[in-house]
């Protein structure tokens, strides 16, 4: 994908994903990995989204390690 880094081989579980993301608001395509709860379905991000506590369900893509060595994950789709 471009603009993307490549994922990390050494990651566990480097793809495309469910979570719950934890950012000021839905201007961003990519999140270091704190702020990033993989879950296992997307219902499962969808029940945890807390969105008046700027928590919002979506769909990444990740881990990926940047040049700096940050795990990064990339903003797919956000869910409804």
């Amino acid at each position: 994908m471009k603009g993307m880094v490549p994922p990390d081989k050494a990651g566990k579980a480097s793809g495309q994903c469910y979570a719950v993301v934890h950012v000021p608001g839905k201007n961003r395509n990519r999140f270091s990995a704190g702020a990033v709860k993989v879950v296992q379905d997307r219902a499962a991000a969808l029940a945890t989204a807390s969105p008046d506590n700027q928590k919002y369900a979506a769909l990444v893509h990740g881990p990926s390690k940047s040049s700096e060595g940050q795990l990064l994950y990339y903003l797919l789709d956000w869910l409804e």
